[in-house]
């Protein structure tokens, strides 16, 4: 090639450069006074560039005084094509994402979201009704701090290109929740001081009956050393002396006689019942002899004067049981027995004495109509409620538990369990 062609060939490609390159300078002026009309709220459409070309979006709604009110909220707020990208953000939302409003502005709002809420929302993105709907989510700042927000999603407007533009405003959460928080503890707080309340208020409660307990049990031992002391020797003084009256009558005075043996014998009769009322409210026995000798004469006792059928058997406990413990027990076969002869009809009880593990087990059982426990009056303030309740109180005294099964016509089990190694380190004494 000659030197002038080969001149001319290099001129033309230089000016072709220098086209390109002014070109260039052309489209980054353009580029830069479009980011400055973005930051100034001057932008009324966005061209995005996709699979199906370039396509324009307007603005719906770019007038100044409209952008003065959105840029001022405290809230972000956005307008996003159907795929999510960016069309719009104010500057709330870029302050939210810690990120450059130019950088914002045509990317997608899938980068600020987890995997989990992209998936989420991109169902809400595609609805075309209008009625809107709100979502929950962690927004993920450019630094890499997290964000809990509240986004509401509404569909806008269709631009020329039949695309749907959508409108999204997102509330910073995060007061909210440390406020719920708050509100939380306070409340776990509220509770936790509430139901320490109320247990200590259970635990007075149980002790101020088991001091009532213990002050009745103090005081029927006291009248049982009373009729025992007293009025039992004083009856059987009386007796005597009938005795000897009746055997001082002459046989001629026939009528005074029979009197006087009549009177010896309801004296006689009056001695054994105020013994009976003696044993009831503290029986020697149980002291001397333990809770087996006391169970044999409780039930033989109820036997004789009833006629009911008693089957008593007791095993050979390891050890003494502690007297509060004998004496619960005790208590609680005493109202059974009560209930047996008042309610239940029965011909037969069956009463066992068992030691099973660490607990000892007293079981009362009789074959009488029984009862519904759900409507006994147990459950509900009336007669013959205080039983039951009673029974339960205080088993629960001494750390044990009473359970009641019957039902109509199959008879009643009454069935106590206390636990014996924890009472024998530390019973309280009743007698």
């Amino acid at each position: 090639m000659k030197p002038a062609r080969r001149q001319r060939s290099s001129r033309r490609a230089l000016s072709r450069e220098l086209g390109e390159l002014a070109r260039l300078r052309a489209r980054l002026a353009e580029a830069e006074e479009t980011l400055r009309a973005i930051r100034k709220g001057e932008v009324d459409a966005v061209v995005v560039t996709g699979k199906q070309g370039r396509q324009v979006f307007t603005l719906e709604g770019a007038e100044h005084a409209y952008r003065v009110l959105i840029e001022s909220m405290n809230e972000g707020a956005l307008t996003l094509t159907a795929q999510g990208v960016i069309l719009y953000a104010n500057t709330c939302f870029a302050r939210m994402v810690k990120c450059p409003l130019e950088h914002v502005i045509g990317s997608s709002f899938r980068r600020f979201l987890s995997a989990e809420d992209r998936a989420r929302l991109r169902p809400l993105l595609k609805r075309t009704d209008k009625s809107g709907s709100k979502i929950q989510a962690i927004l993920h700042a450019a630094n890499g701090s997290q964000m809990p927000a509240h986004i509401s999603i509404r569909r806008l407007v269709k631009n020329g290109f039949k695309n749907v533009t959508i409108g999204m405003v997102v509330t910073d959460m995060t007061e909210a929740r440390r406020n719920e928080e708050m509100l939380r503890v306070l409340s776990r707080q509220h509770a936790d001081k509430t139901l320490r309340t109320v247990r200590r208020n259970e635990e007075m409660l149980r002790a101020l009956s088991q001091r009532l307990v213990e002050a009745q049990e103090a005081e029927r031992g006291r009248v049982a050393l009373e009729l025992h002391d007293r009025i039992t020797q004083l009856l059987c003084a009386i007796l005597v002396r009938s005795q000897t009256l009746a055997d001082k009558l002459p046989a001629r005075d026939g009528p005074s006689k029979r009197e006087a043996i009549k009177l010896r014998e309801m004296l006689g009769k009056a001695a054994e019942e105020v013994e009976h009322i003696s044993r009831n409210l503290r029986p020697s026995v149980l002291g001397d002899l333990g809770l087996a000798a006391v169970l044999r004469d409780t039930t033989t006792e109820f036997a004789d004067r009833t006629g009911v059928s008693v089957k008593l058997a007791c095993v050979q406990l390891t050890a003494r049981l502690p007297a509060d413990t004998e004496l619960t027990l005790y208590r609680i076969l005493q109202e059974a027995l009560k209930n047996v002869e008042k309610h239940s009809r029965a011909r037969h009880v069956r009463v066992h004495l068992t030691q099973r593990d660490a607990f000892v087990q007293l079981a009362i059982k009789d074959d009488g109509i029984g009862f519904d426990p759900d409507h006994h009056p147990a459950k509900r303030k009336g007669k013959g409620g205080l039983d039951l309740f009673s029974m339960r109180e205080r088993a629960s005294y001494v750390g044990g538990v009473l359970n009641v099964n019957s039902a109509r016509g199959k008879g009643t089990t009454v069935l106590a369990q206390i636990p014996l190694i924890d009472r024998v380190r530390r019973g309280k004494k009743l007698r």
